[in-house]
């Protein structure tokens, strides 16, 4: 038998040329079938036909389109594209789609992913669990030291956008190559002269992609800054393509679109869910306002107008986080409060610890047996605490609910036998909020947040465990919340104002956005909450955020139409 080149060495970096290595020699011998074999799969992976890391992604659900989006990524669009997806999707599980299938072909090394702040963390988690990818992120003590080391000595960074394009760290973004840069929420450069366009377009990159549902929201010059960022000169210059393509009388309104259309599908990749055939089933939500005990109302009340108070030493992390845990439970409640009363020397502190400890049924838990045990569905129950999940543990046991508990901490023997459980025997699966992510669980078709995260993105993950494609249910969603509690009037805004549940999953974010870029939720709800006593200037406040969020879904909605005047489904893949 002949010697055999490198094969696996040669491929890693040149496809073709380990092909034509291989076509050189010589196997008749009916023993050298593997090899011929070898040299067949070979033929059709080095054209993107076929996705090398498909089986090693274990984690993910993969649909045909984005199979499909990744592939004419690579294979026709040169690994530089607008994914501009309708929301929900998965434009992020096709960017890491593309970005695994570079790196076992070996054809990438570095890796920048320019993201809205908020969204750094969640994407390196995303990319170790789902994609099996390590990187590191802006939020680094390393940057901090040595900023110069943390971007040149880093091969796979996840950085906040605002904080890659100031001037203290811009240098060092710019200064090196990269051969993948992702950037999520693109429409954020749809302005060429702000700070973040021009960071991107300096950026040394072989292959980019840009995400975003919505690449037009104003003016089609907005797809002229994206487009000019993936391969400049396509549109020629600002001053011609408004020649060409855009109506004198209306900015938004392409001439010639046509053409148009036909210059973007060379780097333009959108699925749309009538295109794909995605169809959801409905998703039904109920809020579930519990009436507290006399002892539970007075605690969260003196909890409140302590943290009010302008002499707490509380930085504003922690006046969330004792919030949400005095939502949550006593026992929630009580753990914080005893860690702060190590650093705080209070009276008042050491008041709320006793009582906090003292209650020992918690309304809310009585409202969830109940629930469950009229229950006929698969039931999903999220407790975002350690020690409201352990608490409710007791409740369930004593109530003889069968259940099975999700949580990060697991190892992954244990997680997949809670899955099966759940799957095949039990009927409620108590889980953290991490709970099945990644997890095929559609065959459950009911949610309990018995704690309500205040991040709108969150609560829209946790119904993104089942309401997603391959669900053949309806859906329903039971939000339960103290009365007269700060989750109440988050659930009055989200639900009974803004129509929150029976929006597509992911649009809230962009309604989010369409309000403010960098805005946070749960600080704009928690700053109203603290600022605002007497009821009739909480209900004022909170229906004014309402208003806001109104006005911002009816601008998301018109941007809508505008894409949809735009680019019809010409551009799936």
């Amino acid at each position: 038998m002949p010697s055999l080149p490198n094969i696996s060495r040669t491929f890693k970096f040149t496809p073709s040329l380990a092909l034509e290595a291989l076509k050189s020699q010589k196997f008749d011998d009916l023993d050298h079938y593997q090899v011929r074999l070898d040299l067949f799969n070979l033929s059709i992976m080095a054209d993107y036909d076929q996705l090398l890391c498909l089986p090693t992604l274990t984690a993910i659900d993969k649909y045909w389109y984005q199979i499909e989006t990744a592939r004419k990524v690579m294979r026709q669009l040169g690994g530089r594209a607008l994914l501009a997806d309708e929301v929900g999707l998965g434009k992020t599980i096709e960017a890491g789609l593309i970005c695994k299938e570079y790196l076992a072909r070996g054809q990438i090394q570095s890796l920048l992913i320019l993201s809205p702040a908020s969204l750094v963390s969640q994407w390196q988690q995303e990319l170790s669990e789902k994609f099996n990818i390590d990187s590191i992120t802006t939020d680094s003590k390393l940057l901090q030291q040595n900023p110069e080391e943390f971007w040149t000595s880093n091969q796979r960074i996840v950085a906040s956008l605002p904080t890659a394009k100031s001037a203290k760290h811009f240098p060092f973004a710019t200064g090196r190559n990269w051969d993948l840069v992702i950037v999520d929420e693109a429409h954020h450069l749809k302005n060429r002269n702000t700070l973040s366009w021009k960071l991107v377009n300096a950026l040394n990159k072989r292959f980019i992609l840009m995400l975003t549902a919505t690449p037009v929201q104003n003016s089609l010059i907005e797809l002229f800054n994206l487009l000019t960022l993936l391969k400049p000169g396509l549109l020629k210059t600002e001053a011609a393509f408004k020649k060409e393509y855009v109506n004198s009388k209306n900015g938004r309104v392409p001439k010639n679109p046509e053409k148009l259309r036909q210059l973007m599908r060379e780097v333009m990749v959108r699925n749309t869910r009538a295109l794909v055939d995605v169809k959801l089933p409905k998703r039904f939500a109920t809020t579930i306002s519990v009436i507290p005990s006399s002892a539970e109302k007075k605690l969260y009340e003196d909890v409140t107008e302590f943290l009010r108070h302008p002499d707490v030493p509380l930085d504003k992390l922690s006046t969330t986080n004792l919030l949400m845990r005095a939502g949550s439970s006593p026992n929630a409640l009580t753990d914080s409060l005893k860690q702060l009363s190590k650093r705080i020397e209070s009276d008042v502190l050491k008041s709320l610890v006793k009582r906090s400890a003292q209650i020992k049924k918690a309304e809310k838990a009585k409202a969830l047996i109940e629930l469950l045990q009229q229950s006929h569905q698969k039931t999903l129950v999220f407790a975002t605490f350690k020690a409201t999940s352990d608490y409710l543990q007791t409740m369930l046991q004593e109530a003889g609910i069968v259940f099975v508990t999700f949580r990060g901490d697991m190892s992954l023997k244990e997680k997949d036998a809670a899955i099966e459980a759940f799957r095949d025997q039990v009927p409620v699966l108590l889980a953290s909020e991490t709970g099945g992510e990644g997890r095929n669980i559609q065959f459950a078709n009911a949610i309990v947040n018995y704690d309500l995260p205040w991040n709108p993105m969150k609560i829209e993950q946790r119904i993104g465990r089942i309401h997603r494609i391959g669900q053949a249910q309806d859906v329903f969603i039971f939000n339960f919340c103290l009365k007269d509690s700060i989750e109440e009037y988050i659930l009055s805004v989200l639900h009974d104002k803004i129509n929150m549940f029976e929006l597509v999953v992911g649009e809230i974010e962009t309604i989010l956005g369409n309000m403010d870029e960098d805005l946070d939720f749960s600080e704009i709800v928690r700053d109203l909450w603290l600022k605002n006593q007497a009821k009739a200037e909480l209900d004022l406040a909170f229906n004014q955020l309402a208003s806001d969020l109104l006005k911002a879904k009816d601008s998301y909605k018109e941007t809508q139409e505008l894409e949809e005047q735009i680019f019809g489904e010409d551009f799936e893949a």
